[in-house]
């Protein structure tokens, strides 16, 4: 096994990730980035673009250029946000398209899941100096704020029309999740604190009182006035952004932005309920016969998807790492490198790069699609690295 803890590792593991994508990132057709790859690096589906994985991945050339200093990387994250100002961005209807095919609109729903990535990415361009984005993040933040805050519940609605006139009775924490990642990141790019209050009370809204109401872990599902929803998906339990279940994966972010927020602010409530987050999560769900984390627990704690992804795997040990620095527990260093060791036997393709997205519960494949539109573009796994160093 190699050292999980040295950085030399970690940045030669994040360059064998890019190197998967890069000799055919770019579409040169249509614009943006390619999406959709098979095990070995082959494209398909070239024209099908989803704006969360356009987004993720100007997120990763931005960083892959914070971490490394080389310019090819700056230029992909350039042609990336092009893309996103082009062709997701539609003035017609101030609203980001879903979904693209050839870059014609098949799914024009305003989602605040999207935003959220929108926010991210223009952050973290504005980050590397690309000073233009800063108008894009204010007016996407305008927007977001405008279509999608609820002030009464201090919490983001999830889902409009394509004409932004029918606003969902949905509420999700997933969605919300990832408002409070890109508020902090929009707050670390700009130094602006109407980010990271809008952070903070995200995550005192999901982590605590939400969690609060489902015995202190973070439940997916509500209605319009936070009634929980036992049933939403039920039926779906595999669904994309809305799966059923107790999410060890959503656990263990959470997890990573308390750890993040307690460093703007000294409150002993963020570390204790980060800890708690991550510590029974893992207590329920990593699996002691094939190892690995499982996908989901129902609210009686029995597994309800046995199944392996990735993201859950990766974001665990990042928290795991960004845990043992604030707290100085070492059990954090020892789940770090058991997530890792495991990670490295089934999750790593040594042969062509990169992670496989979804293994069975007892590791086997599912399928040769390694990255796909919406669900996998290795922004999970080089971040959890490039969090990993952060502690370092």
């Amino acid at each position: 096994m190699p050292d999980f803890k040295d950085a030399r590792f970690l940045r030669q593991h994040i360059d064998d990730i890019l190197a998967f994508y890069d000799p055919q990132v770019v579409d040169g057709v249509n614009g943006g980035f390619h999406q959709n790859y098979y095990d070995n690096g082959t494209v398909f589906d070239k024209g099908h673009k989803h704006l969360v994985s356009s987004t993720r991945m100007v997120v990763n050339y931005c960083r892959a250029y914070q971490d490394t200093g080389k310019e090819r990387y700056l230029a992909l994250a350039k042609h990336g946000l092009s893309y996103i100002r082009n062709q997701h961005w539609d003035t017609a209807r101030q609203g980001y398209n879903w979904i693209l095919q050839d870059n014609q609109p098949v799914d024009q729903t305003n989602h605040c899941y999207g935003l959220a990535f929108v926010i991210l990415a223009y952050s973290r361009c504005v980050e590397v100096g690309i000073e233009s984005a800063r108008a894009d993040l204010y007016r996407t933040w305008e927007i977001l704020n405008r279509r999608f805050w609820q002030s009464h519940i201090e919490l983001y609605a999830d889902e409009a029309s394509p004409d932004w006139k029918q606003l969902g009775d949905y509420r999700g924490q997933n969605a919300n999740m990832h408002c409070c990642e890109a508020t902090l990141a929009a707050y670390q790019a700009t130094g602006d604190e109407v980010f990271l209050e809008r952070a903070y009370t995200l995550a005192k809204t999901v982590a605590v009182k939400l969690a609060d109401k489902t015995g202190g872990l973070i439940w997916e599902h509500f209605g319009k006035q936070l009634n929980i929803d036992w049933d939403y998906n039920k039926d779906d339990p595999q669904n994309l952004y809305r799966p059923w279940g107790f999410q060890p994966g959503h656990q263990t972010e959470w997890t990573k932005l308390l750890v993040t927020l307690h460093r703007y602010k000294k409150e002993d409530w963020l570390l204790k309920r980060a800890r708690a987050l991550f510590d029974r999560s893992l207590e329920l769900c990593w699996d002691d016969q094939h190892g690995g984390i499982c996908y989901g627990h129902a609210p009686d704690n029995s597994i309800c998807d046995s199944d392996k992804y990735f993201w859950v795997q990766c974001e665990t040990f990042a928290a795991a790492a960004m845990l043992a620095q604030a707290t100085d527990d070492q059990q954090y260093w020892r789940w770090y490198e058991q997530i890792w060791a495991y990670a490295w036997d089934h999750f790593v393709d040594h042969k062509y790069g990169a992670w496989y997205r979804i293994l069975k519960a007892n590791n086997d494949k599912y399928t040769n699609e390694k990255s796909i539109l919406g669900g996998k573009c290795d922004y999970h796994t080089m971040g959890a690295c490039w969090d990993t160093l952060a502690v370092l």
